[in-house]
């Protein structure tokens, strides 16, 4: 992939060169490394749908510093890498909105129930997970992602068992280990079976924990920063589990702290029916009535979602996480996302648990959104250029990080993905973009975040993929036992 140079001119470079950086020499005299990507497709993603058939982009250290059509410009200076992308669509690394990285250990249970059912079978097992353990499913969660051109990752953390550990800090720590872009959302639930909620009161806290575990988190681990690895965003798990009380002191807890706000809504009929029998209202109504509407929110599924309530999302910028596959396989529903793009609502993609997504991957949610709106609305409902964008700005969009991720413009970080689409699988699909949407996962070659390589020709750079899968077998055996399974 990378141009050879002959040992000439390996020798000057080195002698011009100072420490190795990614397994490259950084330039001397603190001068900033470029990395030229060229030869390649290109799908910059901008708003106005910009591509190249053959195109380069220049990486200056963490950011995007050119993206234009055919060659880089030959006089660039400090070039530590140049790659050639021949067979290749660059795209901007893709964003996950939804996530629960603990559910790694208990894929393929519950195989045939719809959402409650779901719940209540699982949630007994969940409460019994611990630090080790939620450190491997991250670690397995984030990696199956970042080999499938995840650069920005998020997770929805909601089990706090006591006794249990750091568990905040376990997908922390696996985030940090794969060098992937992060956003922890703290969540929480204070409504056990004993006060009409789902989850066994074992498994929730009380009010008053949840909201000064979650203030901590956010002191602890937030950094607001342009190019921050670590975000950390206010997350109560739902209107079934969690009090209205707790939902509207989150919600000022978040906007006190400059942090945002997510939650499950409007995923399943029988959360409607529950939330009119509880409230006297709808699922968007009542979120609007605890301060759960706004820019600074995003929430998981909406898939019933009536055309007021859809009004009510674009009127304040309240943005979704679509989650097709789990949406299928819990048969919860189609969400309206065409509608919900036509009126101005942010959309991005989900992978949601790997209890209910059992591959884990977000690029194959790529074709399954196109494929799964077309069912409700029809050959046009949805293009391969939207799903694109939905995995990419769309997902920017709703973590409140489009200035710096989502697509590759100048100035942003270089977070980016190189596919190669000249395999057996895609060669004969003439339309780079409808190769990566319509056709198989396609392989990584490339992938980086903030410029450094986090995948390189399918494999991971900072961990190893078979340790990983140990662990996570290891840990799914273990809470078998616990929970009485095995």
């Amino acid at each position: 992939m990378d141009e050879q140079m002959d040992e000439q001119a390996n020798e000057q470079a080195n002698e011009q060169a100072g420490e190795h950086v990614g397994g490259h020499r950084e330039p001397a005299g603190g001068a900033v490394p470029r990395t030229v990507i060229e030869n390649c497709a290109v799908a910059v993603v901008d708003a106005v749908g910009t591509e190249y058939a053959r195109g380069h982009i220049v990486v200056a250290g963490q950011v995007i510093e050119s993206v234009g059509p055919g060659p880089a410009p030959k006089d660039l200076e400090h070039v530590v890498r140049r790659v050639d992308g021949t067979g290749h669509l660059a795209t901007p690394g893709l964003v996950n909105t939804h996530h629960h990285f603990y559910q790694w250990l208990t894929r393929g249970l519950a195989q045939d129930s719809n959402l409650f059912d779901w719940l209540v079978e699982l949630y007994p097992t969940w409460a019994r997970i611990d630090e080790p353990m939620v450190h491997a499913a991250a670690s397995g969660s984030l990696a199956v992602m970042a080999r499938g051109g995840v650069t920005t990752a998020m997770d929805h953390h909601y089990v706090f068992p006591r006794g249990a550990g750091d568990l905040l800090g376990a997908e922390i720590r696996a985030a940090a280990e794969l060098g992937v872009r992060f956003t922890a959302a703290r969540g929480s639930m204070d409504r056990g079976a004993s006060d009409g909620g789902l989850p066994p009161d074992f498994a929730v806290e009380s009010t008053e924990e949840a909201l000064r575990a979650t203030e901590e988190a956010v002191d602890t681990h937030h950094d607001p920063s342009f190019g921050s690895m670590l975000q950390i965003a206010v997350a109560p798990c739902s209107p079934f589990s969690v009090s209205t009380e707790l939902m509207r002191e989150a919600a000022e807890l978040a906007r006190r702290k400059g942090v945002r706000l997510h939650t499950h809504g409007s995923e399943t009929v029988e959360e409607e029916k529950f939330c009119h029998e509880l409230f006297g209202m709808g699922p968007t109504d009542y979120f609007e009535s605890t301060g759960w509407l706004g820019a600074d929110v995003w929430m998981a599924h909406c898939v019933h979602m009536n055309d007021a309530d859809i009004a009510a999302f674009a009127r304040t910028g309240t943005g979704v996480a679509h989650c097709p596959s789990s949406n299928a396989r819990l048969a919860a529903g189609i969400a309206r996302v065409p509608d919900m793009l036509a009126a101005g609502v942010p959309v991005g993609l989900g992978v949601d648990g790997t209890a209910s997504n059992e591959s884990g991957e977000l690029h194959t949610e790529l074709r399954n959104a196109l494929l799964i709106n077309r069912l409700r609305g029809g050959e046009k409902a949805m293009d391969a250029r939207t799903a694109l964008r939905l995995g990419t700005y769309g997902g920017a969009q709703v973590l409140g990080r489009a200035a710096e991720v989502g697509s590759l413009e100048p100035g942003k970080l270089a977070d980016l993905v190189l596919w190669k689409l000249d395999g057996l699988a895609h060669a004969s699909i003439a339309d780079p973009v409808a190769a990566l949407v319509f056709g198989a996962a396609a392989p990584v070659t490339l992938s980086l975040v903030g410029g450094r390589p986090v995948v390189e020709n399918g494999r991971l750079v900072h961990a190893d993929e078979d340790a990983i899968a140990r662990r996570t077998r290891e840990q799914a055996r273990r809470l078998a036992r616990i929970a009485g399974l095995a």
